[in-house]
């Protein structure tokens, strides 16, 4: 009977309608995520592509950034939509959503290499991020091309408590921290291709 039900769909296209019914009960309790991981997973998708990266490795990639915050799911709704500043407890519970999410994918033998990269997307180039302190080519690739991806998508959004950056402000920050937050071979990439990055930054949904 599954098999019946089964046939004429496609299973890459399956797994993505199971990522947006996730994306879609993420953003329901957290209203920053609305657009920001679909916005991530454009960005993530066409960055990785432009970097030469192909096949199954590239759709773990885009799977991976619709998903990388899932995990936000098992954060508290009163912090996770605090506008004022995190106290430290309030911030070590939303430094637990990498975990949580790869704890959610990771239940799936088909979703495993996608929860490595959903655990590791907060890690920093210098070692110093979280949850494991990864450092340098130790963080998956598609950890972090989303991290860059993930920050250049927060700091160009408008939040509660500030404007949204302009792209070229945004790009300095990037730089700045070219070898302490991110990959510097995907930051010199960026830095050679503002136009095509900039392009799909502004990716807006439609």
């Amino acid at each position: 009977m599954l098999k019946e039900v089964a046939v004429g769909f496609n299973e890459t296209e399956i797994y993505h309608d199971i990522i947006e019914s996730l994306v879609t009960a993420l953003e329901a309790k957290d209203y920053y995520t609305s657009g920001h991981s679909e916005r991530v997973a454009f960005m993530s998708y066409e960055l990785s592509k432009k970097l030469g990266i192909l096949g199954n490795e590239l759709e773990n990639i885009h799977m991976a950034a619709h998903l990388h915050d899932i995990g936000k799911i098992g954060v508290p709704d009163n912090i996770l939509n605090k506008t004022g500043k995190l106290s430290e407890d309030e911030w070590q519970h939303i430094k637990m959503h990498p975990k949580i999410g790869f704890d959610i994918l990771n239940k799936s033998n088909k979703l495993k290499h996608i929860a490595k990269i959903v655990l590791h997307h907060h890690e920093k180039w210098n070692g110093s991020g979280y949850p494991n302190g990864l450092a340098k080519l130790d963080i998956p690739l598609g950890a972090r091309i989303i991290t860059v991806c993930d920050s250049i998508d927060a700091m160009t959004s408008v939040r509660p408590y500030r404007k949204a950056m302009d792209f070229e402000k945004c790009m300095e920050e990037i730089v700045i921290n070219k070898n302490i937050m991110y990959d510097p071979t995907i930051v010199n990439f960026i830095e050679n291709n503002l136009k095509f990055m900039k392009s799909i930054s502004n990716f807006q949904l439609v």
